[in-house]
Protein backbone atom coordinates (compact mmCIF):
# COMPACT_ATOMS: atom_id res chain seq x y z
CA UNK A 1 0.00 0.00 0.00
CA UNK A 2 2.81 2.41 0.92
CA UNK A 3 4.63 1.68 -2.36
CA UNK A 4 1.40 2.25 -4.34
CA UNK A 5 0.82 5.57 -2.57
CA UNK A 6 4.40 6.75 -3.20
CA UNK A 7 4.13 5.77 -6.88
CA UNK A 8 0.82 7.62 -7.25
CA UNK A 9 2.26 10.63 -5.46
CA UNK A 10 5.25 10.76 -7.81
CA UNK A 11 3.11 10.31 -10.93
CA UNK A 12 0.61 12.93 -9.83
CA UNK A 13 3.37 15.42 -9.02
CA UNK A 14 4.93 15.05 -12.46
CA UNK A 15 1.53 15.45 -14.09
CA UNK A 16 1.08 18.89 -12.52
CA UNK A 17 -2.03 20.49 -11.12
CA UNK A 18 -5.38 19.28 -12.34
CA UNK A 19 -7.11 22.53 -11.69
CA UNK A 20 -5.82 25.97 -11.09
CA UNK A 21 -7.28 27.92 -8.22
CA UNK A 22 -10.65 29.42 -9.00
CA UNK A 23 -12.38 31.19 -6.17
CA UNK A 24 -15.33 32.79 -7.92
CA UNK A 25 -18.27 33.26 -5.62
CA UNK A 26 -21.85 32.10 -6.10
CA UNK A 27 -24.54 33.99 -7.95
CA UNK A 28 -28.29 33.53 -7.94
CA UNK A 29 -30.58 31.75 -5.53
CA UNK A 30 -31.12 28.04 -5.03
CA UNK A 31 -33.50 26.88 -7.73
CA UNK A 32 -34.82 23.56 -8.90
CA UNK A 33 -33.31 21.50 -11.68
CA UNK A 34 -34.01 22.41 -15.25
CA UNK A 35 -37.17 20.42 -15.90
CA UNK A 36 -36.25 19.86 -19.56
CA UNK A 37 -33.05 17.95 -18.81
CA UNK A 38 -32.95 14.30 -19.79
CA UNK A 39 -31.42 11.80 -17.36
CA UNK A 40 -27.79 11.25 -18.34
CA UNK A 41 -24.51 10.31 -16.75
CA UNK A 42 -20.94 11.38 -17.31
CA UNK A 43 -19.10 8.77 -19.35
CA UNK A 44 -15.55 7.93 -18.24
CA UNK A 45 -13.03 7.30 -21.01
CA UNK A 46 -10.20 5.56 -19.16
CA UNK A 47 -8.00 5.89 -16.10
CA UNK A 48 -5.79 8.94 -15.65
CA UNK A 49 -3.28 10.11 -13.04
CA UNK A 50 -5.07 11.75 -10.07
CA UNK A 51 -4.39 15.39 -9.25
CA UNK A 52 -1.27 15.69 -7.08
CA UNK A 53 -3.06 17.93 -4.56
CA UNK A 54 -5.83 15.32 -4.19
CA UNK A 55 -3.32 12.55 -3.44
CA UNK A 56 -1.79 14.74 -0.72
CA UNK A 57 -5.25 15.62 0.60
CA UNK A 58 -6.17 11.94 1.00
CA UNK A 59 -2.83 11.20 2.70
CA UNK A 60 -3.49 13.99 5.21
CA UNK A 61 -7.26 13.35 5.57
CA UNK A 62 -7.78 9.58 5.20
CA UNK A 63 -11.26 9.72 6.77
CA UNK A 64 -12.42 12.04 3.95
CA UNK A 65 -11.27 9.54 1.32
CA UNK A 66 -12.80 6.33 2.67
CA UNK A 67 -15.42 4.36 0.78
CA UNK A 68 -18.48 4.02 3.05
CA UNK A 69 -19.86 1.15 0.92
CA UNK A 70 -23.08 2.95 0.13
CA UNK A 71 -25.12 3.11 -3.06
CA UNK A 72 -23.48 4.29 -6.27
CA UNK A 73 -26.72 5.99 -7.38
CA UNK A 74 -28.94 7.97 -5.01
CA UNK A 75 -32.71 7.87 -5.45
CA UNK A 76 -33.56 11.56 -5.35
CA UNK A 77 -36.66 12.09 -3.21
CA UNK A 78 -37.89 15.52 -2.11
CA UNK A 79 -35.93 15.07 1.12
CA UNK A 80 -32.63 14.38 -0.66
CA UNK A 81 -33.19 17.22 -3.13
CA UNK A 82 -33.80 19.61 -0.23
CA UNK A 83 -30.59 18.41 1.46
CA UNK A 84 -28.61 18.96 -1.76
CA UNK A 85 -30.00 22.47 -2.19
CA UNK A 86 -29.40 23.37 1.45
CA UNK A 87 -25.81 22.12 1.49
CA UNK A 88 -24.98 23.72 -1.86
CA UNK A 89 -26.40 27.14 -1.00
CA UNK A 90 -25.13 27.08 2.60
CA UNK A 91 -21.52 26.34 1.64
CA UNK A 92 -21.64 28.81 -1.25
CA UNK A 93 -23.04 31.50 1.05
CA UNK A 94 -20.79 30.98 4.09
CA UNK A 95 -17.41 30.15 2.54
CA UNK A 96 -15.34 33.02 1.18
CA UNK A 97 -13.79 32.43 -2.25
CA UNK A 98 -10.01 32.72 -2.05
CA UNK A 99 -7.29 31.42 -4.35
CA UNK A 100 -4.48 29.38 -2.82
CA UNK A 101 -1.22 31.34 -2.42
CA UNK A 102 1.16 30.60 -5.30
CA UNK A 103 3.91 29.52 -2.88
CA UNK A 104 1.78 26.62 -1.55
CA UNK A 105 2.34 23.57 -3.78
CA UNK A 106 2.22 25.72 -6.90
CA UNK A 107 -1.07 27.28 -5.79
CA UNK A 108 -3.07 24.06 -5.45
CA UNK A 109 -3.83 22.83 -1.92
CA UNK A 110 -7.04 20.89 -1.23
CA UNK A 111 -8.77 21.56 2.10
CA UNK A 112 -12.08 20.58 3.66
CA UNK A 113 -14.44 22.35 6.09
CA UNK A 114 -12.61 25.68 5.93
CA UNK A 115 -13.98 29.22 6.10
CA UNK A 116 -12.39 30.30 2.84
CA UNK A 117 -10.93 28.50 -0.14
CA UNK A 118 -11.08 27.88 -3.84
CA UNK A 119 -13.20 25.61 -6.01
CA UNK A 120 -12.05 22.22 -4.76
CA UNK A 121 -12.35 23.36 -1.12
CA UNK A 122 -16.00 24.22 -1.77
CA UNK A 123 -16.56 20.82 -3.45
CA UNK A 124 -14.80 18.86 -0.68
CA UNK A 125 -16.75 20.68 2.03
CA UNK A 126 -20.08 19.94 0.32
CA UNK A 127 -19.08 16.29 -0.05
CA UNK A 128 -18.05 16.05 3.61
CA UNK A 129 -21.31 17.62 4.83
CA UNK A 130 -23.44 15.28 2.72
CA UNK A 131 -21.54 12.22 3.95
CA UNK A 132 -22.06 13.42 7.54
CA UNK A 133 -25.81 13.48 6.75
CA UNK A 134 -25.67 9.81 5.70
CA UNK A 135 -25.07 10.13 1.95
CA UNK A 136 -23.06 7.46 0.17
CA UNK A 137 -19.48 8.44 -0.65
CA UNK A 138 -19.78 6.39 -3.84
CA UNK A 139 -22.33 8.82 -5.27
CA UNK A 140 -20.30 11.93 -4.37
CA UNK A 141 -17.36 12.52 -6.70
CA UNK A 142 -15.04 15.43 -7.29
CA UNK A 143 -14.61 16.39 -10.95
CA UNK A 144 -12.29 18.86 -12.63
CA UNK A 145 -13.22 20.94 -15.64
CA UNK A 146 -12.57 24.23 -17.41
CA UNK A 147 -14.78 27.31 -17.30
CA UNK A 148 -15.71 29.14 -20.52
CA UNK A 149 -12.73 31.48 -19.92
CA UNK A 150 -10.38 28.45 -19.74
CA UNK A 151 -9.73 28.51 -15.99
CA UNK A 152 -9.33 25.22 -14.16
CA UNK A 153 -12.27 24.44 -11.92
CA UNK A 154 -13.52 21.69 -9.58
CA UNK A 155 -17.07 20.76 -8.58
CA UNK A 156 -18.96 18.07 -6.71
CA UNK A 157 -20.83 15.65 -8.98
CA UNK A 158 -23.68 13.72 -7.35
CA UNK A 159 -24.86 10.56 -9.11
CA UNK A 160 -28.65 10.24 -8.80
CA UNK A 161 -31.52 8.51 -10.56
CA UNK A 162 -32.09 11.92 -12.22
CA UNK A 163 -28.57 11.87 -13.70
CA UNK A 164 -25.27 13.36 -12.60
CA UNK A 165 -25.97 16.63 -10.80
CA UNK A 166 -23.39 19.38 -10.32
CA UNK A 167 -22.90 21.45 -7.17
CA UNK A 168 -20.79 24.44 -8.22
CA UNK A 169 -19.47 27.28 -6.07
CA UNK A 170 -20.08 29.74 -8.91
CA UNK A 171 -23.85 29.44 -8.55
CA UNK A 172 -26.39 28.06 -6.12
CA UNK A 173 -28.60 26.35 -8.70
CA UNK A 174 -28.02 22.62 -9.11
CA UNK A 175 -27.72 21.50 -12.73
CA UNK A 176 -27.40 18.30 -14.69
CA UNK A 177 -23.78 17.89 -15.80
CA UNK A 178 -24.62 18.46 -19.49
CA UNK A 179 -26.50 21.69 -18.70
CA UNK A 180 -23.45 23.43 -17.21
CA UNK A 181 -21.04 25.73 -19.06
CA UNK A 182 -18.09 23.51 -18.11
CA UNK A 183 -15.71 21.64 -20.41
CA UNK A 184 -15.10 18.42 -18.49
CA UNK A 185 -11.59 17.13 -17.72
CA UNK A 186 -11.52 14.24 -15.22
CA UNK A 187 -13.53 12.68 -12.40
CA UNK A 188 -12.82 10.70 -9.27
CA UNK A 189 -13.88 7.08 -8.95
CA UNK A 190 -16.75 6.49 -6.55
CA UNK A 191 -15.06 3.52 -4.87
CA UNK A 192 -11.35 4.41 -4.87
CA UNK A 193 -10.17 8.00 -4.26
CA UNK A 194 -6.82 7.24 -5.91
CA UNK A 195 -8.48 6.26 -9.20
CA UNK A 196 -9.51 9.03 -11.62
CA UNK A 197 -10.97 8.90 -15.13
CA UNK A 198 -10.63 11.07 -18.22
CA UNK A 199 -13.86 12.67 -19.42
Amino acid sequence: MKKTFVTLLALAFTAGNACSAFAAGPTGLARGLNGNSAVSYISEKGQIIPPFAQVLFCAQNPAECRDNNGLAVITLTDKEMLQLRNVNSSVNRTMVGRNDPRNELNGDVWRVNVRSGDCEDFALTKRSRLIAMGWSSRALRIATAFTPSGEGHAVLVVRTDMGDLVLDNRQSSIKNWHDTDLRWDKIQSGTDPYVWYRL
